[in-house]
């Protein structure tokens, strides 16, 4: 009895200096959480510091010039591709969710898919089909028997077509939450409207659609980032926007602190919406007893056979609009002797992206598995809100990340280049700028949340318990992470390095900024050729970029159901 007690106690006492130990290292956890804070800031910092550190006559003058064009232009683009994506995504999700019709099944997965396209590359597919050259117009004039001057055809390379290509690829980020949404609401707030003698379009926008409000809310505010964030399909379409101004102050007319001033302005819509996203996750859907019934019982609304005509198309239509005829026309390119002949260089650029992706994707892995950590070993609110700053680079568009980092580490490569010249008699050049590193650096800041959000998902998902068990057991710190977290965690860390890959893979305006001149990686080289109207010769890396795309879809999808 006495030998039990004493065991007891002893490992009471183990278990109690673990725990010590775990808080006197809190400290650590949180130091290392603030150094990868302000490693990710850095950019923020920067631009802010350009804003307010004076310059009043260059924001002058850009007010009186560019500014009120880029503003007026983003925020129209905003608001007519954010208006598609709404209208597409959640008409799809009620139609999916709430009625049954012929290839509902299908197409509640394949509403997904033009998630997996990139918006640069719809923007080459549409230009190219849809152009006065292009085979819709050629085959219009051809049937009509028209001229040139006989008809009148949308001009899809304007701020209208940029919309369309944006809101016709991103409305999946509105369809998954409002299809969960939906999904999870209550079947007897809606029945008990219906048996008030509401009619279902009465029901839909008096019960459903505000319960859903909240997930709608929060994934338009990600539509809006990527629109905000969007250069490709901009710059192709010739749309004067916050992201294509910046690229042509900084790289076009050497200009600077013009580039760092529209930078500031762009981050003010930034901090804009990731507040009213932040806001909109507060919200949340406040009937959710009818998830274990809504999955096979029968349809909330009952179609009509003209009824179930209509649902269908138009559920199919954004999946063909979106990625089926892009996709097509692709192969079709793909399959010409022409883009054939020029797959020859195709293992240089699919190298130069390999390795980029690989350094990206290893670095963010190991930042974000310390942040994770950090989260999990430390309670401090300072912790907390350093994970919240490195976790903001998602958030920050592809240009206004290049120029912020830019700007610092450019001063800082001077500096350090001056001091080694005269006092180490350094003859080369600079040292940072024009490198890899650079781009690894602003690429790892941009997807660390990817990262996180599913090394910090499958972290929550062990129990603290194996931790504490295995250390009054007087296992060593290395121990455990081989033996309990290494294993556990090795899907999450597998899928989150497969994701920021991949989202690497297709980054085009950061890459475009900061890479070095012997660095050409599938998206630059698939870009520079459709701006020189070769698209046929970018068709083969194209769908090498789309079906990359579709592994981060089909884990949204995933990720939806549930």
């Amino acid at each position: 009895m006495a030998l039990s007690a004493g065991l007891q106690v002893s490992r009471l006492r183990q278990f109690a200096g673990s725990s010590a130990s775990r808080g006197a290292g809190a400290g650590g956890w949180t130091l290392a959480a603030l150094v990868l804070a302000a490693l990710a800031g850095l950019p923020v910092a920067a631009i802010l510091y350009a804003a307010l550190g004076g310059g009043g006559e260059s924001i002058g003058t850009l007010a009186g010039t560019v500014l009120p064009t880029y503003v007026a232009n983003t925020g129209l683009l905003m608001a007519l591709a954010g208006g598609i994506a709404a209208v597409t995504g959640t008409g799809c999700a009620w139609l999916v969710a709430a009625t049954r019709f012929p290839g509902r099944r299908i197409l509640n997965w394949a509403l997904v898919l033009p998630l997996a396209l990139p918006a640069y590359l719809a923007a080459y597919v549409y230009a190219a089909m849809l152009d006065f050259a292009g085979p819709v117009q050629s085959a219009l004039r051809t049937a009509a028997g028209w001229g040139a001057e006989d008809y009148w055809f949308p001009d899809i390379r304007s701020l209208g077509g940029g919309a369309f290509v944006l809101g016709i690829v991103l409305y999946p980020y509105v369809y998954l939450l409002a299809r969960t949404a939906f999904s999870t609401q209550s079947l007897t707030q809606f029945r008990a409207a219906r048996s008030l003698g509401a009619a279902p379009s009465r029901a839909f926008w008096q019960v459903a659609l505000p319960a859903a409000r909240p997930a709608i809310a929060g994934s338009l505010a990600l539509v809006l980032m990527e629109v905000l964030a969007d250069f490709g399909v901009a710059e192709y379409f010739a749309i004067p926007t916050f992201s294509t101004g910046i690229f042509r102050s900084w790289l076009a007319m050497g200009d600077k602190a013009a580039a760092l001033k529209l930078a500031a302005v762009m981050l003010l819509f930034v901090i804009a919406l990731v507040a009213w996203e932040a806001h909109t996750r507060r919200g949340r859907s406040d009937s959710r007893d009818g998830l274990a019934t809504r999955r096979d019982a029968e349809p909330l609304v009952h179609l009509s056979p003209l009824g179930k005509v209509i649902a269908l198309a138009a559920c199919l239509a954004p999946v063909l609009l979106g990625f089926v005829i892009p996709a097509a026309y692709l192969v079709s390119l793909a399959l010409t002797p022409t883009a054939q002949s020029s797959a020859g260089d195709l293992a240089t650029y699919l190298r130069g992206s390999l390795w980029l992706g690989l350094a990206v994707a290893i670095l963010c892995v190991a930042a974000a598995l310390l942040l994770a950590f950090a989260r999990a070993r430390s309670s401090s609110p300072v912790t907390a809100s350093a994970i919240r700053l490195a976790t903001l680079g998602y958030a920050l568009p592809g240009a206004l990340l290049a120029v912020g980092l830019l700007a610092p580490l450019g001063a800082f490569d001077v500096t350090v280049t001056r001091f080694a010249r005269d006092s180490l008699g350094w003859g080369g050049g600079l040292l940072l700028t024009g490198t890899s590193a650079v781009l690894v650096y602003a690429l790892s800041v941009r997807f660390m949340t990817v990262a996180y959000n599913s090394i910090s998902g499958g972290l929550a998902r062990i129990p603290p318990g194996l931790d504490a068990a295995a250390r009054s057991l007087g296992a060593a710190p290395s121990r455990v992470l081989a033996r309990i977290y290494a294993p556990l965690l090795a899907p999450s860390l597998a899928g989150a390095a497969a994701l920021v890959f991949i989202d690497t893979l297709r980054e085009l305006p950061a890459t475009l900024i900061l890479r070095p001149f012997n660095l050409e990686t599938l998206a630059t080289r698939t870009y520079r050729l459709a701006g020189d109207e070769r698209l046929v010769e970018a068709a083969i890396p194209a769908l090498i970029l789309l079906a990359a795309g579709l592994l981060p879809v089909l884990v949204l999808n995933r990720l939806g159901k549930r």
